[in-house]
């Protein structure tokens, strides 16, 4: 193996004193090194073949001569003189890489390889669901025999490998060289290999406003008395101390439970009969540190499954928290009940990932290696959960199994798991959406009925409403400045919106500060402003400061500015923030959730659904502010959030539910009950809009609005089978070897001689290019009652639909019927000169069940 190994240095002389040389010129050093090198070369490689070679230097200060010297003892200097870099030979005849790092350190020299972290995918393992200890080292043994097979030494690959995936999913993460990479890609029993990447999160009211409960009553008709309250569904950091997380009045752990309660001498994380499990995974996190220095220390705050970030007790409360009375999200004044989708669930903690103390990163989103995602979700299947909520998501993804996600999500499929996934916050632009994948409920946010208020009165008694989540405001005017005016007198027209260390204390202090973009207002409180105006585009949203921070819609907000600009003596009164309902429309789609095509298959409409994901009030953790900055010193036990993070776990606890009243679904027939029974159209039955009141989409929200109450019993399902999903895969274009990869007895499930990507049996449907006339087929299983369904086709422009049969009859519970429905364009259709989709409906309907599905559909260019 040529493991690349740069060691930096500024000062010559702790090295030099090794080379055993006084300060040689460099034409003396270059010829010694290249005497040396040469010699050692030749030796080496004659006599061992499995030599790994020498490390090559790479420093944009050396020449090109000098970047090729290579030996024991091998520098570089720049044209100053001064040592850069430093080249450490490393083969079986020179200690192992650790050793040659640690020699390294001693002189006092940085060390950074060129290995990267890749995961390695190999499919399922043979050895089952219920696997042995034996059958478990098993499989970490073979991981190091096949690794070891490519780089040549077993015991290298034990110190390459930092995770071992041996339950469910089969593969590994290691720190390989390219070269190794691509060989591993090319071989016949490697499914996929890709970078271990960094992802990001995608981050009470709510069930009033889809009908569980209706004024703080649970009606008795309501799922969650039908579904006993998601009762012993296992929905899999956190804050144990949560009320949302009280185990009072819980019954013992189900038995079917084989999780484990990950504790920590530093912070004491311990579990119970509500929150039954907690895992934390670090490896990936740890590796890339290492990687930028050597020296890393893991601190305790890395090693532990207590939730230190808040976006994991949020989420998983909000998907099964208990119902928790009197509390609010304005500074923890008090006002409400809340409550998670499926509050008599149990919970376990996946905890991936982990927050910085900088800041910038803790305002910005957290590490959450890849690595340690597939093996939380290999952990996740062997311990027994039914429901995985996961709001994490990569950007740029072009391949299916080259997402650990996806590939985490599609092994639980498999096992009879539902993974509901955010679509992520990259609204509203198009082909935005993340977790694209067919075997996962993707997610997209809507806004509710409910907003947080405040109102802005400005001395020219123009009053304007903003968004806010803040209370105790002054009860008197104040003095306004814009960031323009704030600022110092040698900042520049680019510091306007408030960037710290540009305004002007003198200015500042006292007044309302109004600023574009800075609404967290650390710089402002520090400079003494009283309040801040911010402005946003979008969604209509409050977010926490460092002081009482109201925000404008783009238009009132240039009012402000305006304003400013024509009197000497600009002033404004502030109230405090409020609860305000019937807001209208509502549901719409939030402007920052993920906008559809699928990047990967335009054949599959993502979202799936959409659900509350604006200004969501669940637990918080209490190790870290509401602003997410470390300096943030306040402590709340509940809070308000945005984001498909936040509606994803809506959805999670509505599946709970439905898992509950029905233990046999399959997680696809759960996907379909929540989407088939979603709503398209608004609290006043007009078609749901987007942010800025034009009319949305299946992009924008796939199949509708959840409806949790119809979820329940959605009357027909679109049932999807391990088969199903296999012979998409082979249609997809990976070969029928690769795909056999994914089963334990592969002779059972061959890739289908025939196999429509059209007709794969999902609830909605997508035809990227029509041309002519298209048939595409599906089949419907009976989930309720015997009755007639008829279908009806919601007019789509320029084309015309075709259902047969026209009507389907079910006489008892599991029967299936197949139907095919064709579309074909008119005959005076002439080229989409746009290149845009047209959209329509399939509904079938008994009378009492309505069955939709949305269309996308787009003609083929010519």
């Amino acid at each position: 193996m040529q493991y690349i190994l740069q060691a930096i240095h500024p000062d010559p002389e702790p090295w030099l004193g090794t080379f055993g040389s006084e300060h040689p010129s460099l034409p003396q050093l270059k010829k010694i090194v290249e005497i040396a090198a040469k010699f050692l070369l030749y030796l080496l490689w004659f006599l061992s073949p499995s030599s790994r070679g020498f490390v090559k230097i790479n420093t944009d200060a050396a020449t090109n001569s000098e970047k090729n010297l290579a030996g024991l003892g091998a520098v570089i200097r720049d044209e100053t003189g001064q040592v850069t870099a430093a080249a450490i030979k490393v083969s079986k005849f020179h200690g192992s890489i650790a050793y040659a790092e640690a020699e390294a350190m001693e002189w006092g020299l940085q060390v950074a390889r060129d290995a990267q972290s890749y995961i390695v995918y190999l499919g399922a393992h043979s050895h089952g669901p219920n696997p042995t200890l034996a059958d478990l080292d098993r499989a970490e043994n073979y991981h190091h025999e096949f690794l070891g097979s490519i780089i040549g030494s077993r015991d290298e690959a034990r110190e390459l490998i930092s995770s071992s995936y041996r339950r469910h999913i089969n593969g590994f993460a290691a720190d390989l060289e390219e070269e190794h990479a691509q060989q591993l890609a090319n071989h016949p029993e490697v499914v996929s290999v890709f970078l271990n990447k960094p992802t990001k999160k995608l981050t009470t009211g709510a069930w009033n406003f889809l009908g569980l409960e209706k004024d703080n009553v649970i009606p008795s008709n309501s799922t969650w008395e039908k579904a006993r309250f998601g009762e012993d569904v296992i929905i899999g950091g956190i804050c144990p101390e949560s009320e949302s997380f009280s185990d009072e009045e819980m019954g013992p752990i189900p038995s079917k439970w084989r999780g484990t309660c990950q504790n920590d001498d530093h912070y004491g994380v311990e579990c119970n009969r509500k929150l039954i499990g907690i895992r934390h995974y670090n490896k990936g996190l740890i590796s890339a540190a290492t990687k930028r220095n050597p020296a890393f220390d893991i601190p305790p705050k890395l090693k532990t499954g207590r939730d230190l970030d808040g976006h994991g007790t949020h989420t998983l409360s909000a998907a099964a928290g208990n119902f928790v009375q009197y509390v609010g999200a304005f500074c923890n004044h008090r006002y409400g009940t809340a409550k998670g989708g499926s509050p008599r669930a149990r919970v376990a903690s996946y905890k991936v990932c982990w927050y910085s103390e900088d800041d910038h990163n803790a305002a910005h989103g957290n590490d959450c290696m890849e690595q340690d995602t597939i093996e939380a979700f290999d952990d996740a299947i062997h311990d027994g959960v039914d429901i995985i909520t996961v709001s994490l998501g990569y950007d740029n993804i072009a391949d299916f199994l080259s997402d650990g996600v996806v590939i985490g999500a599609f092994h639980a499929t498999m096992n009879g798991v539902l993974t509901v996934a955010a679509s992520g916050n990259g609204g509203p632009e198009p082909q935005t959406i993340n977790n694209m994948a067919p075997w996962m409920l993707t997610v997209g946010a809507s806004t509710m009925d409910r907003e947080f208020a405040g109102y802005i009165t400005l001395g020219n008694n123009k009053r304007l409403r903003g968004a806010s989540l803040s209370v105790d405001m002054p009860r008197k005017s104040y003095p306004l400045i814009s960031g323009e005016d704030a600022r110092m007198a040698n900042a520049t027209d680019k510091d306007a919106s408030c960037k710290p260390g540009t305004l002007d204390r003198k200015k500042v202090q006292g007044r309302i500060l109004v600023c574009l973009h800075e609404e967290k207002g650390y710089e402002a409180a520090k400079k003494g402003a009283v309040a801040m105006i911010t402005g946003a585009s979008g969604t209509f949203s409050a977010s926490y400061g460092f002081l009482p921070v109201t925000k404008l819609k783009i238009k009132d907000f240039e009012a402000v500015l305006d304003y400013i600009k024509s009197t000497k003596d600009a002033k404004a009164f502030m109230t405090d923030a409020q609860t305000e309902f019937a807001i209208e429309p509502s549901p719409a789609v939030a402007s920052f959730s993920s906008r559809g095509p699928n990047r990967i298959d335009p054949s599959i409409i993502k979202p799936d659904v959409i659900a509350p994901g604006v200004n969501i009030v669940a637990a918080y953790t209490s190790e870290r502010g509401p602003t997410g900055y470390a300096r943030d010193n306040r402590r709340f036990a509940f809070t308000a959030m945005d984001g498909t993070s936040m509606s994803t776990p809506i959805v999670a606890g509505i599946a709970g539910l439905i898992k509950t009243v029905h233990p046999d679904w399959s997680p696809a027939a759960i996907k379909s009950a929540i989407m088939t029974t979603a709503r398209a159209t608004d609290a006043n039955n007009k078609p749901i809009s987007e942010f800025n009141g034009k009319e949305a989409t299946a992009f924008a929200y796939g199949s509708g609005h959840v409806d949790p109450n119809s979820a329940l019993d959605p009357g027909l399902v679109y049932d999807l089978t391990l088969d199903d999903y296999l012979g998409y895969l082979c249609n997809r274009g990976y070969k029928e070897d690769v795909v056999k990869k994914f089963v334990v007895d592969p002779a059972k499930h061959p890739c289908p001689k025939s196999f429509e990507l059209a007709n794969f049996n999902y609830p909605s449907i997508a035809i990227p290019e029509l041309a002519g006339s298209v048939t595409v087929t599906r089949k419907l299983k009976n989930v309720g009652t015997p009755g007639t369904y008829k279908a009806q086709v919601k007019e789509i422009p320029g084309i015309s639909t075709d259902v047969e049969p026209g009507s389907l009859t079910f006489t008892h519970v599991n029967e299936e019927k197949t139907f095919k429905i064709t579309f074909t364009l008119a005959q005076n259709a002439k080229p989409n000169a746009t290149n845009d989709y047209v959209f329509g409906e399939l509904i079938w309907s008994d009378g009492t069940h309505r069955v939709r599905s949305p269309i996308a559909l787009k003609q083929k260019s010519k």
